[in-house]
């Protein structure tokens, strides 16, 4: 009987853990809660509360899906039962960055709050923002909710976990441990910080120069980047920014390169690069102002916009631009510049450059990340970033200290130097008549020089002038072959409808022939016209061929604006030997029923000349000119090619196969007029 009991109440006890319920006596050091058949979670937007999701049906098993992000929150809900006679603690482990726990018992409801961006005044537990504390009483029961809310994009906090009493008191101590170095080291890295600010600001108040100015601009963001690091520790005493986590987390990376800016516009004051090199000095100038401008773009991007996304990417990329390039600014700072503190400059850039690589090693290759590792703790690739650092602080300490002593020493020299300069200005009486003697023998000489040079500039010109005229023959002679071409076509045309008895259509075509050939004869001798003028020309002549071709031919002409035509100029006769090798060799031979040509005129944005016809295109018309070869083509390019080179005009002509499935629908040829502001000479 007593066994049958046992095998009923171990039954009930399996049905009751599987309803949803941790036994919190059975954890001896911790579970995850991710994958637990005991908890459930639900997705919600961020305004959702709790008494919004605590009676929702909508729960599901918690995996790892469940991944909270700044547009959305995770719900996790499980009950947590202490079957002794002893009351337990129990802590919530998260790194997230807002936790909030709803605790519902027999007393009521109990809210805590925590998070690594959660200000210390609104955390439940003050001392350590991962841990949150769930009390049950002997043999009591408790509704756990809670909330996790994730506000940085790209940052992954991992899972929570569900630490025993004694799991916590030994997670935390381990923890707590790995962060008394850390925090050692960075105390005694601001205390040493503040100690040289202040001898700092006493010589800047003392001398009023921009040297010490930047060097307090460097120290101060070094004193802020010391403090952020401090954050992230288990420090209590001087932990400023753990009042505003958000903001210290968000400028964490631009505050490095602000203090890298000042720290160049310090050594490039210091080492006194314009004397030596104004290139390099200008090339400091504009790397500070590079820096600057990174990090408050960086700031403002992760404030209101992305968040740490992207940030690793980011710090890999930039690294990889700024570590080389600092490296080769080293050199080129060794090799040009000659100043006696140059020594100090090199050592104190060596600590730098030398953790600045070892700590970006670090955080690559997550070496702070392995037990049992020399640098396994969270903070070890800014340690190692800030022992260099630190370093070259104390190296410019002793620089700035020498500086005095050079000062001191040259202003020893100037007076030993201004005594030497009033002998020199007795031999300089002396020397004055011969030394013009020479400026007048050296200005006559460059006189020379000076008129020698204006005849090869004349010569030059003169024979610029002569190509150009050149040029300009060769388009009369082009323009000379177009007009006899036409002609001869229309001729040829008027004859056709002659011999096909068509007298009648021979007249009308003569006298707009001749009214055509009248306006041809008018622009011959011009080297362009309007646009608005071709356009006249080319309504005669297809009106011409419309007479010749009969009803088979219709054509379109499509204008935006006559009047922005005139502001446009071409080449004479341009136009009209494209659409007459559309007609001739495109729709002529064609067999459709429908002969068709388009010309537009698009003044939208520029100039954009459209003609496209219907016809058998460009293959099958090569099949058929085989035996004739047409100059029109080939006479437009070459005109256009000296057009484009004696005017600030570019006209480009491009020819198109219109084709659908393989089927030939026509040919299109577009004209695109573009004007330079610029000399054409150096368009490429």
């Amino acid at each position: 009987m007593k066994f049958l009991l046992l095998i009923v109440l171990s039954f009930l006890a399996s049905l009751t853990q599987l309803t949803g319920q941790i036994i919190a006596d059975s954890i001896s050091f911790g579970v995850e809660l991710v994958n637990n058949a005991n908890v459930q979670a639900l997705r919600t937007d961020v305004e959702t509360t709790f008494e919004e999701i605590k009676n929702s049906n909508l729960w599901k098993p918690y995996d790892s899906t469940y991944i909270s992000s700044p547009q959305a929150a995770i719900w996790l809900k499980f009950e947590l039962e202490n079957s002794s006679r002893d009351t337990l603690h129990n802590f919530i482990y998260s790194n997230i960055n807002y936790v909030t726990t709803y605790q519902k018992t027999d007393l009521g409801l109990e809210i805590s709050k925590n998070g690594t961006l959660l200000p210390l005044p609104q955390r439940t537990n003050k001392s350590e923002y991962q841990y949150t504390k769930l009390t049950v009483f002997p043999f009591k029961k408790s509704s756990i909710y809670v909330r996790l809310y994730n506000s940085s994009i790209g940052y992954n906090p991992g899972h929570p976990l569900l630490y025993s009493e004694m799991g916590y008191y030994k997670q935390s101590n381990q923890i707590r441990e790995r962060h008394l170095k850390p925090i050692g080291f960075i105390y005694f890295n601001i205390i040493s910080l503040i100690t040289i600010f202040i001898f700092s600001l006493v010589f800047w108040l003392r001398l009023r120069e921009k040297m010490y100015l930047y060097y307090l601009g460097y120290l101060f963001f070094l004193l802020v980047y010391g403090f952020q690091a401090l954050r992230t520790t288990g420090a209590t005493v001087g932990n400023l920014f753990v009042y505003i986590p958000k903001l210290s987390n968000l400028s964490f990376e631009p505050v490095q390169f602000i203090f890298i800016g000042f720290y160049v516009l310090f050594i490039s004051h210091l080492l006194t690069v314009k004397k030596y090199d104004k290139i390099l000095a200008k090339v400091l100038t504009y790397l500070a102002i590079s820096c600057f401008v990174y990090a408050v773009g960086r700031f403002i991007f992760s404030y209101f916009f992305f968040g740490l996304m992207f940030s690793e990417s980011l710090f890999l990329i930039v690294r990889s631009i700024i570590l080389p390039l600092n490296f080769v600014l080293i050199f080129w700072i060794i090799f040009k510049v000659k100043h006696p503190l140059l020594i100090y400059f090199i050592i104190g850039q060596s600590f730098l450059f030398l953790g600045a690589i070892l700590a970006s090693y670090i955080e690559y290759s997550d070496f702070h990340l392995v037990r049992g590792h020399f640098f396994n703790f969270k903070q070890a690739p800014n340690i190692v970033f800030q022992i260099g650092l630190l370093a070259e602080v104390y190296c410019f300490s002793l620089a700035l200290g020498q500086n005095i002593f050079i000062l001191q020493r040259e202003k020893e020299k100037a007076t030993v130097a201004l005594i030497a300069q009033l002998k020199e200005n007795q031999l300089i009486q002396k020397t004055m008549n011969r030394e013009l003697d020479e400026k007048i023998n050296k200005k006559t000489s460059e006189l020379i020089q000076l008129y020698s040079q204006l005849e090869i500039d004349k010569e030059d010109k003169i024979k610029s002038a002569f190509s150009q005229k050149l040029k300009e023959t060769e388009m009369v002679a082009l323009r000379s072959q177009m007009n006899p071409h036409f002609i001869f076509n229309s001729l040829s045309a008027i004859k056709h409808l002659i011999m096909t008895s068509r007298n009648d259509d021979a007249i009308i075509y003569l006298d707009d022939f001749s009214t055509l050939l009248r306006g041809i004869l008018q622009n011959s001798n011009r080297k362009k016209i309007t646009v608005e003028e071709e356009l006249e020309i080319l309504e005669v002549y297809l009106s011409l061929e419309k007479n010749r071709m009969g009803s088979d031919f219709k054509y379109n002409i499509q204008v935006s604006s006559r009047e922005a035509l005139s502001q446009f100029h071409i080449p004479p006769l341009l136009l009209q030997p494209i659409v007459e090798n559309a007609l001739l060799h495109g729709l002529q031979p064609s067999l459709k029923t429908n002969k068709e040509l388009t010309v537009i005129f698009d003044t939208t944005e520029n100039l954009k000349i459209i003609i496209e016809d219907n016809g058998i295109g460009r293959k099958e018309s090569a099949k058929k000119k085989k035996l004739h070869h047409s100059m029109g083509t080939s006479i437009v390019q070459d005109r256009l090619t000296l057009f484009n080179h004696l005017n600030d005009h570019d006209i480009q002509l491009k020819v198109t196969d219109l084709e659908e499935d393989g089927n030939v629908l026509g040919t299109r040829i577009t004209l695109t007029y573009q004007h330079w502001s610029y000399d054409k000479n150096n368009y490429n």
